[in-house]
């Protein structure tokens, strides 16, 4: 008997969300959706942050995934930057665990070395490896979309097993694993 389930990979952030689907028939991937929410066009980042979580809502209610791999946001300089990018991701997660939807959060450099081998290469590069690996037809014009997608070929490739980041089953877990940022 073939086992089947979904998995959403999200790549969060402020000014485009990227996001793909995939059905994991037994040990077969088949591509189902990706695309994008473009945030530019809004300047309240409160609203950004909303409308990320109703278009996460709105997948999980579209695909029923199983699970959810999002894209960690890496260590910049910019501090600014990387707490956008920190509550991007948190209403993503949110969103699925919510839906009691397991959370695993993947670093781009594992997210790239799983799909090209190489942990250091490009947007572009991921793409090409994506296109080929699915067999599609062509690609988006922003690459956000694709790393969406390969965050969820990431999570496939490895099984769902904690891989330079961590794993949620729930708010139970998430609190479990974050002590020492719950005020008391």
């Amino acid at each position: 008997m073939k086992t089947e389930k979904i998995i959403l990979g999200v790549d969060p952030g402020t000014t485009i969300m990227g996001f793909g689907v995939i059905k994991i028939i037994g040990k077969k991937m088949e591509f189902i959706q990706m695309n994008e929410l473009l945030l530019k066009k809004y300047e309240d980042p409160y609203i950004k942050l909303k409308l990320i979580f109703e278009r996460t809502i709105q997948l999980i209610e579209t695909y029923h995934p199983d699970e959810i791999a999002l894209e960690a946001p890496f260590f910049g300089k910019n501090v600014q930057s990387m707490l956008k990018l920190g509550r991007a991701q948190g209403v993503a997660m949110a969103a699925g665990l919510s839906r009691d939807i397991p959370v695993t959060e993947y670093l781009p450099k594992k997210i790239k070395m799983a799909i090209t081998g190489n942990g250091n290469a490009s947007k572009e590069q991921v793409a090409l490896m994506l296109k080929s690996l699915l067999n599609l037809k062509e690609l988006p014009k922003n690459l956000d979309a694709t790393d969406g997608l390969a965050a969820a070929v990431c999570h496939f490739y490895n099984s769902g097993q904690k891989v330079g980041g961590k794993n949620y089953t729930g708010w139970a877990s998430f609190v479990k694993q974050n002590e020492k940022r719950i005020k008391k």
